[in-house]
């Protein structure tokens, strides 16, 4: 269990760096359909589709400890605001609440009344891609980008690679949607073959997202524990 939440603080940690920056109002130019898309044309409006304040989305994760051929389910919604503001309110299976921002990483149990709280850049930092935080693109600074085959007509599947190594995370696959150039789906993997998968849906761009929902207060009588990044 202790492995299966690590992945998902990996997980979160690789969402919130390459969605921090939020969604831009405007829908991207399209591709022309009379040639093949150059990586970096699919980038820069993956780019731009990313450049806005904030939104949210529906998400729902898959993490699995290959060794063990175990699966963790969930799922739940998640807010983004600039800069690197999260909110994630799993629903499934278990209620939770986990707010991150560039300081703090707040997580909630509800039915426990239990609070675990980090710093934030213990876990968003490094391998972890927190270079994301800043500016989308950094992906292009920060990994060895390539253009997969895809078996998809209607998206595109993009490999990064750290270029610096990390056993935590070794490779992160994006499948960005060739009319939106939204990520629809966001894998990762580490040096044991594990993997988290997100895979997203109903986007909703706003504009504006009232502050206080990133903002954690300890509920009364709760248990607070420090997190270990190790």
């Amino acid at each position: 269990m202790k492995q299966i939440i690590h992945l998902l603080l990996i997980g979160l940690a690789l969402l919130l760096c390459v969605t921090a920056n939020g969604l831009a109002q405007t829908a991207p130019a399209p591709l022309d359909p009379g040639t093949a898309p150059s990586l970096d044309d699919i980038m820069d409006r993956v780019e731009n589709r990313y450049s806005g304040p904030g939104f949210s989305v529906h998400f729902f994760q898959i993490s699995t400890l290959k060794a063990m051929n175990v699966s963790d389910y969930a799922g739940g919604k998640m807010l983004v605001k600039r800069p690197g503001k999260m909110r994630w309110d799993y629903e499934t299976p278990t209620p939770q609440l986990i707010i991150a921002d560039n300081k703090d990483l707040w997580i909630y149990r509800p039915e426990d009344n239990q609070v675990s709280h980090g710093a934030a850049p213990q876990f968003f930092s490094g391998g972890n891609g927190a270079g994301f935080l800043a500016d989308m693109a950094s992906i292009r600074k920060d990994f060895n980008v390539s253009l997969e085959s895809s078996d998809q007509s209607d998206s595109f599947r993009i490999k990064l690679i750290p270029k610096t190594s990390s056993y935590e995370v070794t490779a992160i696959y994006l499948t960005v949607s060739a009319v939106t150039f939204e990520i629809n789906v966001l894998s990762t993997l580490n040096a044991y073959g594990d993997e988290t998968r997100f895979e997203l849906s109903g986007y909703r761009f706003d504009p504006v997202l009232d502050s206080e929902l990133f903002q954690f207060k300890i509920p009364e009588g709760a248990e607070v524990l420090t997190l270990d990044n190790n």
